[in-house]
């Protein structure tokens, strides 16, 4: 509680003037000295400088991988997961700390990256918890033979992750390390701090080497780390473009990669929802209170019958003005800014897009008019209805606070509406009728599917996507094992 109060007075003062990457245990600038500044998006304040790698550095931070590979290899999962375990505990005693970095970095609300803090050292927890579940098995053979499996990490993983959550996916570290792998992360250009700050507590707790983060951008530190010969596996997430550019670099190496990619998620809520619940999941699923919807799950897409359409939206509509839109840092905001100026242009051309092809602008659509907003990049929860699928509108991730209202009719007509994309993260569908809710998950394409729920995670419930919105699932046993290979022994007993 002391931090709290001494944090809000300034906040200001977690911030560092001293940035730097960790290669084999030691905080070190970019070879070259070479820095880019990072900004405060909600006021245009700079906020630091941070070191700017290029592929010389990814050499000497794979290398330092190499180094601690084999001793990091030899010790048992259980082993490993101890110093995982002490990683978890540091994030939660320095959970303030990081909230406010990356709500000063990112521009996310303050009480919305707290949370991420504590589901990051919750998800560290889980695979902790499991990992003695890395173990083979025994197969039958004859009499005079043993047939067994081990399963044993690849080696050097190369990680890199996006920008609207920073310190969750930083420190989703536990699933690579546990199966005894050592790590080389990228951070998000646009938001390193958190995870430069996180180098300063890896590096008191793992022994050198076992994690580095390097920071710079996806040409000069991205490209080169997925494309490093000792780079064994690869994870991405992030945009569909780049995710194709990386697993195009990883097939030249033949290494395993795993993606979380995009989203353009349908919410489709039947006559006989609840649609008081039905509006709060409308609304939370579109992220717009956690992070402005900067989400690829965000439910950007709601279906709604047409006899519920209107009470339907007139109540979210009522719900999207009860957002407190401010300075993420203030303990009232309830929706924070975008991240960077190229993104709010980006979700700007978007809102007048949607104008131009007849969509009805109903909510948002522009900037807060508050005077201390002005220097920021913040948009208004934005709606619009009278929506159809060949607008852009409807087809292409927007990644930010924009929902498109569709009407239907026929119940025939949602498996095909709901797939009609190439994405197929998330899918939320919001009915009493079970039977009929269970028929239509089983229809549509996404590798997560919520009935009368939407956007919650679960530690143990696998986490991804189908088509192009990814390859492989996180937060579950299969994430972990997916950081290992298989061998198969065979013992002649005669």
């Amino acid at each position: 509680m002391a931090q709290t109060m001494e944090l809000a007075k300034t906040g200001r003062e977690v911030i560092r003037d001293d940035y730097r990457c960790l290669i084999g245990g030691e905080l070190v600038g970019a070879l070259s000295g070479a820095t880019v500044a990072t900004h405060n998006p909600a006021t245009g304040e700079k906020l630091a400088d941070v070191p700017n790698c290029g592929a010389a550095d990814v050499d000497r931070a794979v290398a330092a991988a190499q180094s601690a590979y084999p001793a990091w290899r030899r010790l048992t999962p259980v082993e490993r997961a101890v110093y995982v375990r002490k990683f978890a505990a540091r994030l939660r005693e320095r959970a303030e700390t990081y909230a406010w970095i990356d709500s000063l970095d990112l521009g996310s609300p303050l009480q919305a990256m707290r949370k991420d803090v504590a589901s990051a050292a919750a998800l560290n927890d889980y695979y902790a918890g499991i990992a003695p579940e890395i173990k083979g098995e025994t197969i039958p053979a004859t009499a005079t033979t043993l047939n067994f499996t081990i399963r044993e990490p690849y080696g050097v993983v190369g990680r890199i992750i996006p920008f609207n959550h920073p310190i969750l996916f930083a420190a989703r570290i536990a699933a690579p390390l546990i199966a005894g792998n050592t790590l080389v992360m990228k951070p998000p250009e646009q938001t390193p701090l958190s995870a430069l700050e996180m180098a300063r507590d890896v590096r008191e707790i793992f022994p050198p080497g076992v994690v580095n983060i390097i920071n710079g951008d996806g040409l000069n530190v991205g490209a080169p780390l997925v494309r490093h010969p000792l780079v064994r596996r690869v994870h991405f997430t992030g945009s569909v473009e780049i995710g194709r550019e990386v697993a195009r670099a990883a097939a030249e190496g033949l290494k395993p990669v795993s993606l979380e990619l995009g989203g353009k998620n349908p919410m489709i809520v039947f006559p006989d929802a609840d649609i008081d619940k039905a509006v709060a999941g409308a609304f939370n699923g579109m992220n717009y209170c956690w992070s402005q919807g900067q989400s690829c799950g965000s439910t950007s897409r709601l279906f709604l019958h047409e006899s519920i359409h209107d009470e339907f939206l007139a109540k979210l509509l009522a719900k999207v003005s009860t957002a407190r839109i401010g300075i993420p840092t203030d303990e009232s905001t309830d929706m924070g800014c975008l991240v960077t100026e190229k993104h709010f242009n980006r979700v700007m051309s978007y809102i007048e897009l949607g104008k131009k092809e007849g969509a009805k602008l109903v909510a948002g659509g522009g900037k807060p008019t508050q005077p201390e907003l002005q220097h920021g990049y913040f948009v208004l929860p934005t709606v619009f209805d009278g929506v159809t699928m060949s607008m852009r509108l409807a087809q292409e991730e927007i990644f930010g606070p924009v929902q498109a209202v569709l009407t239907w009719k026929d119940e025939a007509d949602l498996p095909k509406l709901a797939n009609s994309l190439n994405f197929g993260l998330t899918a939320s569908i919001w009915t009493r009728d079970f039977p009929k809710a269970y028929q239509l998950a089983q229809e549509i394409e996404a590798g997560f599917v919520w009935i009368n729920d939407a956007s919650r995670h679960f530690a143990g419930v696998p986490f991804g996507g189908v088509k192009h919105s990814g390859m492989g699932r996180e937060e579950t046993l299969g994430d972990l094992l997916s950081y290992t290979q298989l061998k198969s022994i065979n013992v002649n007993l005669t």
